[in-house]
């Protein structure tokens, strides 16, 4: 895309996030996510109902008046949005690519942070770290954000989650939420050691991306040769095998439960973005159901 065309592209997700944001977004984000402490605001004289163990005894000791201690939750998070940029994300069967998805699915998370006023940070990476914007504020620095994601050219085409888990783990020296936004099509042992560092850091949520088409081919009884976008290895497929299917099949449910089993002692829930979907309707889905638990 030339410059005109990003802007454009910006443009519109900025657009069309806003109003997500203004209508849905920003309160499913304050109830789902809390502040990670408390700071203190005032002591103030003890009233009728107050909770007792708020007392400041030493206060009281000098006026002989009982007073207490007033908190008030941190609110100000960090949020920062990791995102895949591998080739694999450069396919799409319908009119969406992966990579589409992913830059709308940043922007309802980054639109949703500045509405609260918190900061945001942008990791871009394949196998490698290809970008990292510290966590700032500001309308001006979610739109660079966004067109970081639409408009960055890789300079690889892999994958390696642990290495972007790995980095962040070590370079944010506050906890925060970690949106990991990618396709995992990577065995999990590739990256269990470094996420469940990362887990045990941040706030940690996968947004995993598919494609229909990566889960079941045409029946066209033709055959094709088709290249792995990030390895460059050949292959024959048929479109008229049952085989075919069976193998595809048995792959990504083989990878699903590899996840499963990694997230699952974390109490982990992963957001599923189909992207011949509104991706932001999971995403709302995921925000209720955290609200409640959170509300328990």
């Amino acid at each position: 895309m030339d410059t005109a065309d990003i802007l454009k592209k910006v443009r519109q997700i900025e657009i069309q996030t806003n109003k997500l944001v203004s209508e849905t977004f920003a309160g499913e984000y304050l109830s789902a996510f809390k502040g990670q402490g408390i700071e203190f605001a005032e002591v103030r004289e003890y009233n009728a109902g107050d909770d007792i163990r708020s007392i400041d005894w030493n206060v009281t000791a000098r006026t002989g008046v009982p007073y207490i201690k007033k908190y008030n939750e941190e609110r100000e998070l960090t949020l920062i949005i990791a995102c895949d940029v591998s080739a694999s994300l450069q396919f799409g069967s319908t009119d969406k690519l992966k990579q589409d998805a992913a830059a709308e699915l940043a922007a309802l998370f980054a639109f949703s942070a500045l509405k609260n006023n918190d900061k945001v940070g942008l990791m871009l990476f394949s196998d490698q770290i290809e970008l990292f914007v510290p966590p700032k504020k500001g309308k001006k620095h979610i739109l660079r954000l966004i067109r970081e994601v639409v408009a960055f050219e890789p300079k690889s085409k892999g994958t390696d989650i642990g290495l972007c888990l790995e980095t962040l783990t070590k370079v944010m020296k506050r906890q925060g939420i970690l949106i990991l936004i990618s396709d995992f099509l990577t065995p999990a042992e590739s990256f269990s050691k470094s996420f469940k560092l990362a887990a045990k850091k941040f706030d940690l949520i996968p947004v995993i991306l598919k494609d229909k088409l990566e889960e079941k081919l045409p029946r066209l009884g033709v055959c094709l040769d088709v290249t792995d976008p990030e390895t460059g290895e050949e292959d024959l497929i048929s479109l008229s095998s049952c085989e075919t299917d069976g193998a595809l099949h048995g792959y990504r449910t083989r990878l699903r439960q590899e996840l499963r089993a990694l997230f699952n002692p974390y109490k982990i829930e992963s957001i599923l973005v189909d992207t011949a979907e509104p991706p932001s309707d999971p995403v709302i889905a995921f925000f209720k159901r955290r609200a409640k638990k959170i509300r328990r």
